[in-house]
């Protein structure tokens, strides 16, 4: 999970939309279960079949198709031939590019980047199936925080001050610098010297 985002001294737009996906994250961690809806492969049924279902054994890919149901199963195989064939157009439109000016892009000024500027953990492969399903999660969680949900009912969550996890913490942080122990004071009282001149610890009466 992404770590939540301060609301520091911004515009007042900028901070409403900070505060929202501020929300969102919190209600992720709040409800995992989102991310086991079955829909969720129609968000991206190329992501998903590079990052999840390439390591499904058949037994499992059985049960998949199963719980999703023929017709949830076919939408996704055309959405993804549909997406392959838009990518392999967008390919050969590129062809034209140096290769120089490739391998220039992928170049930072501290030496290689790990991926090409621009693009997501999830658009990498995965090097196996428990790093598949997190950049899966990850790709998942990227797409609600940036509302592209369309089947979810944002205003449940982003006018739900309940989910400001982050900014509560934050003021109890502020009224924690501010508020002065109360143990400072007893620490400063015991080591003050008593009125009747005696020191501290000192009874006033002299031992012979």
């Amino acid at each position: 999970m992404a770590p939540l985002e301060r609301v520091a001294t911004r515009s007042p737009a900028s901070a409403a939309r900070i505060r929202a996906q501020n929300r969102r994250r919190e209600y992720l961690q709040q409800h995992p279960s989102y991310y086991d809806n079955i829909e969720h492969e129609l968000a991206d049924p190329v992501i998903y079949e590079r990052l999840v279902k390439r390591f499904q054994s058949a037994e499992e890919r059985s049960k998949d198709v199963k719980a999703k149901g023929y017709g949830r199963t076919l939408e996704a195989s055309l959405v993804r031939g549909e997406t392959t064939l838009a990518n392999l157009r967008a390919e050969e439109q590129d062809n034209g590019a140096s290769t120089d000016d490739s391998a220039q892009g992928r170049m930072s000024q501290n030496g290689p980047a790990s991926m090409p500027s621009g693009l997501d953990a999830w658009d990498d492969d995965a090097r196996d199936k428990q790093e598949g399903l997190e950049l899966w999660r990850a790709f998942l969680e990227d797409r609600f925080v940036h509302g592209r949900d369309d089947e979810f009912d944002y205003s449940l969550v982003d006018s739900d001050d309940g989910y400001d996890a982050l900014e509560i913490q934050d003021a109890e942080d502020r009224w924690f610098d501010k508020e002065e122990p109360s143990w400072a004071d007893d620490d400063a009282d015991e080591t003050e010297t008593p009125h009747n001149g005696a020191s501290a610890g000192e009874t006033g009466i002299q031992d012979f």
